[in-house]
């Protein structure tokens, strides 16, 4: 284990150790002086908060070590907290904030202001809420239809439907059968082409699963094929020999920094994702390096990019289209606000001069099995080509 990720895991769990103690402490404060907890003692309420905090770390560090189904339950109450922890700091805040701008103007009623136990019912509820409907929300996905024209000609092609899905983050969270919908959901949409732009595979697989990834992916089959490049989540999980092994049994091309020739029609070109050398010690190729021996004059080129990073090279390259994912599109209002400061793109359509790029925000979910602000989708992209 690296230097660098040993501090990041330290920093991670010194900052979700505080933040926990945080929300217990402001909890016992509005809460354990009442009736409604009763007679339950503060060393109770720091054990409660205690055992939740370690739900999170204890799921991922001994999922292998437990019997699958007791694993299971415990990641999945861990997610969840991370996402209730998440919403309750976020709640507290506003609290504390309004609380010192009543400090200054008393604009709030007594009444109420006297009342500590009322709000904390109320944001409980709140969160609550919240939280149920991000779980339905993260589980009902969309189509997300497009329709892009390039300026050449690609073979006798017309015109191309290309389906693109990215970031399902099969693992403990993300089920077989939610792989299963996502093949069945693309095959419905009856594409030419299908492409796959990372973060396959999460952090930690269920073995059972991954036993049944190149049976159920397999069942895609575009008339022009499926391609695939890899995810930084391939890479953090350690499996990107496996991953690559099972696309390629279900007949699935893993493109890293390689491009190929489809049909004498167009380009598709993979790159390998940036943090590979985070992992692997060794940079991605440069695109030019990548796209060596390609007239970008004559063929639309497709480019295939699980961050969406670098725009401008691949404008500067002759790239026609650009697919990527990676972002989530925050996953959990509001950062959607966060991944709009990081990337030029970071959901939806975007043109930069000749070069159009489409970012997924993914159909599966990271972390908590929950979506606000955002639903889960499939990119379903007409493409007419016009010289």
């Amino acid at each position: 284990m690296n230097i660098k990720l040993i501090s990041f895991i330290s920093v991670f769990l010194l900052l979700y150790g505080l933040l926990n103690y945080y929300i217990g402490l402001r909890g016992w404060q509005a809460l354990g002086n009442t009736s409604i907890l009763g007679r339950f003692p503060a060393w109770g309420w720091v054990l409660f908060f205690i055992f939740l905090a370690l739900l999170f770390p204890i799921g991922r560090l001994s999922a292998n070590l437990l019997p699958r189904e007791i694993a299971k339950i415990i990641i999945y109450a861990g997610s969840y907290w991370m996402a209730v922890l998440y919403y309750l700091l976020l709640a507290v805040l506003m609290v504390d904030i309004i609380r010192l701008i009543n400090y200054w103007t008393g604009i709030i009623p007594k009444n109420l202001y006297k009342s500590p136990a009322l709000i904390g019912v109320g944001v409980l509820l709140l969160v609550l809420l919240l939280v149920l409907y991000g779980t339905w929300n993260a589980n009902h996905p969309v189509v997300k239809n497009y329709e892009v024209s390039i300026n050449k000609k690609a073979g006798n092609l017309d015109e191309m439907r290309i389906v693109v899905v990215s970031d399902l983050h099969l693992g403990w969270i993300v089920g077989i059968d939610r792989m299963a919908d996502m093949v069945k959901r693309i095959n419905s949409l009856q594409p030419d082409l299908v492409l796959i732009a990372g973060d396959t595979i999460d952090e930690g697989i269920d073995p059972s699963a991954e036993q049944k990834i190149p049976a159920m992916i397999g069942m895609l089959n575009p008339r022009f094929g499926t391609y695939a490049v890899l995810g930084n989540h391939e890479y953090i999980s350690g499996n990107v020999q496996t991953t690559i092994s099972n696309l390629d049994k279900a007949g699935i091309k893993v493109l890293r920094d390689q491009y190929v020739k489809v049909a004498d029609n167009f380009y598709v070109v993979g790159r390998d994702d940036r943090s590979c050398k985070r992992y692997t010690g060794k940079e991605r190729l440069a695109l030019s390096k990548v796209m060596a021996g390609i007239d970008n004059k004559r063929l639309p080129i497709i480019l295939l990019d699980h961050e969406p990073v670098d725009l401008n090279i691949a404008e500067e390259e002759g790239v026609d289209l650009q697919f990527s994912g990676h972002t989530h599109l925050g996953q959990l209002f509001p950062n959607n606000f966060i991944t709009g400061l990081i990337y030029e793109d970071d959901w939806g359509y975007h043109k930069k001069a000749n070069l159009q790029v489409i970012v997924s925000c993914g159909f599966g979910t990271w972390g908590p099995p929950i979506r606000i602000g955002n639903c889960p989708e499939i990119l379903n992209v007409l493409v007419r080509f016009a010289p």
